[in-house]
């Protein structure tokens, strides 16, 4: 069997855009159980730590910013929730519904880990994770093949398999917890991110379409002025965002025949990407529900992690 990608590439995937016309949502394949014990082993190789204790590269700055970062798409959010507006994607429901969870988890973060505990856990003496604990390493490699879905036996098998290979520390097990609430904070941000771009993008849509519909109303507007009036807003083909592209599509189909040279002009650009609409909603509507998918075992992921004895958790795995 190929095995996996080195494991200094998952940061960069995982924060990767997934705005493009052109491109599928980034997720790491999806693992079995069997598969993940088999990624363990080879996670465990390749991971080397430093000989001892070191300050590392510090998660709390990051944490500390993403947690502002998500109060401010939860807040941009609920404002356009309490003024009634539309374009709320389910993913968007899911965040403002469990809102509450997430910021119960980064207070946590912050109260279970201590500038001293830190310190002494093994950090990464290479790779893009250097001066990072090998923990948190471990804790991103299950949540990137499982698309953060986490399970208890699931969870007991992945670091079983990996201390076949390189025992951790009585620290690290203790750990695994705070590493991996950092890691579904870390996973959900740009999430977050995508679904208030994404909403404002199709709101800024319907702003467009609105001004077309009355355009269209006036017998005297021609099929050039539409397009004209469409070319204001889109005068290039890398301005284009596939939300704004996909509500615009929708808000104008089925209407006036009119519009028909505006959709011909849109599949002419949407050719620079080689696609078309049609193409376009499609990955539209995989995006929409692979972040539904995503935020919802985020959610779950966390909800799971308050509910773990973790006093037995470590006492079963530990092997020291």
């Amino acid at each position: 069997m190929e095995p996996p990608r080195n494991f200094e590439n998952f940061l960069r995937l995982l924060r990767r855009s997934t705005d493009l016309l052109h491109e599928d949502p980034i997720r790491e394949e999806l693992f079995s159980v069997e598969r993940i014990e088999e990624y363990a082993h080879h996670l465990a190789a390749e991971l080397v730590v430093t000989r001892g204790p070191e300050r590392g590269r510090d998660l709390l700055p990051e944490l500390e910013d993403n947690g502002h970062q998500l109060l401010e798409v939860y807040l941009n959010l609920a404002a356009a929730i309490r003024a009634k507006k539309n374009n709320f994607s389910p993913a968007a429901e899911w965040f403002v519904d469990n809102f509450h969870i997430v910021e119960d988890q980064v207070r946590q973060i912050r109260r279970d880990l201590p500038k001293h505990f830190y310190r002494e856990l093994p950090k990464l003496a290479g790779g893009e994770l250097k001066g990072l604990p090998r923990v948190y390493a471990v804790a991103l490699g299950i949540i990137s093949h499982t698309d953060s879905r986490l399970d208890a036996d699931s969870l007991r098998r992945y670091l079983a398999a990996f201390q076949t290979v390189a025992v951790l520390t009585i620290g690290e097990l203790w750990a695994v917890a705070i590493t991996l609430r950092i890691a579904l904070v870390d996973r959900l941000r740009p999430l977050a991110g995508r679904i208030v771009s994404a909403r404002l993008q199709r709101e800024h849509a319907d702003l467009l379409a609105d001004a077309l519909l009355v355009a269209a109303s006036d017998p005297a507007t021609t099929s050039d002025q539409l397009v004209r009036l469409v070319t204001t807003q889109l005068d290039r083909p890398e301005k284009f965002n596939r939300a704004y592209i996909v509500q615009l599509i929708q808000r104008l189909r089925d209407q006036d025949p009119a519009f028909l040279p505006v959709f011909a002009w849109l599949d002419a650009q949407l050719a620079a990407y080689d696609t078309n609409s049609s193409q376009v909603i499609q990955l539209d509507q995989n995006q929409l529900a692979a972040a539904q998918v995503s935020v919802g075992n985020i959610i779950s992921s966390m909800r799971l992690l308050q509910t773990i004895d973790w006093r037995d958790f470590v006492e079963e795995s530990c092997l020291v």
